[in-house]
């Protein structure tokens, strides 16, 4: 069980960069004053990384909102993907650049192939390893990759994927990933955590979370970091990124962690990157 106690604590990729266990998602947040707040008022209560995509059209934003934090740029630790129209070599690299002028940065914490395009991915996985190696990026990683996607990429890569961001919560609750992934020193991190709200009212959680005197929410996030698994959920309101922030001063017991281990029902919201139309 991994011991995590505040918002700062990171866990070493297997480069040896450090990156936050917790940071603040920007999926669907709407580019301008909204995503500019939800950033500010994340980096106000205490976080450092920020994880957005080409494909959230928000990357303006959220550099916007970097800029006027005023927080020392290397204490930030900045997530963005490479768009499934963009994958194959140079297309990549063109992409990357595109974001970084977006983002108004001169380099990126952490750069993920946001979907395993068939035929495509592993030339873009060769552009992150250019970029890497260039010093552009400080970490590179894929997003939505399967344990074979994953066998496909370590067959041939010079640099193998730091990171697997995946969709992960206590109904998808991803096991043969997760232990593939911490075998291969991949460090899995998840997406919508909370299932887009649809988790919120399941009785085993509410139970939980009346017992430990926290929410819903504060019991899923404390969940994901103790199966060492780094989260970033998302909201555009101020009361509510500093909530789910507070789950720093509190352990689920080993046999609450094994009732919500109990609910993975290996059900999607999002879509299944073997059935993806790219």
């Amino acid at each position: 069980m991994t011991t995590i106690n505040s918002l700062q604590d990171t866990t070493v990729l297997n480069n040896g960069v450090k990156m936050p266990w917790f940071g603040l998602g920007v999926f669907k947040v709407e580019e301008g004053q909204e995503v500019i707040d939800s950033v500010k008022w994340a980096i106000e209560a205490g976080y450092k990384s920020i994880d957005t995509a080409a494909i959230y059209k928000n990357e303006e934003g959220v550099g916007q909102a970097i800029k006027e934090a005023g927080v020392p740029r290397e204490e930030l630790f900045i997530t963005t993907k490479v768009w499934n129209k963009d994958q194959g070599y140079e297309s990549t690299l063109a992409a990357f650049d595109e974001s970084m002028s977006k983002l108004g940065l001169e380099y990126l914490d952490l750069y993920l192939v946001h979907w395993p395009v068939k035929g495509k991915y592993k030339e873009t996985w060769l552009a992150l390893e250019k970029l890497y190696k260039d010093g552009k990026v400080k970490a590179i990683g894929v997003s939505n990759f399967q344990i074979h996607h994953l066998e496909d990429i370590l067959a041939d890569c010079e640099i193998k994927p730091m990171v697997n961001q995946v969709e992960y919560h206590p109904r998808l609750a991803q096991k043969e990933l997760l232990s593939f992934c911490k075998e291969n020193g991949i460090q899995m991190e998840a997406w919508s955590p909370l299932m887009q709200g649809e988790l919120l009212d399941e009785p085993t959680l509410v139970e939980l979370a009346e017992k430990y005197g926290k929410s819903v929410a504060q019991i899923i996030l404390r969940w994901d970091l103790q199966n060492g698994v780094v989260t970033i959920p998302k909201s555009i309101k101020q009361h509510r990124i500093v909530e789910n922030a507070d789950i720093f001063d509190f352990e689920l017991s080993v046999k609450d962690m094994e009732k919500i281990n109990d609910l993975n029902e290996d059900r999607r919201i999002g879509p299944d990157p073997d059935k993806f139309d790219f």
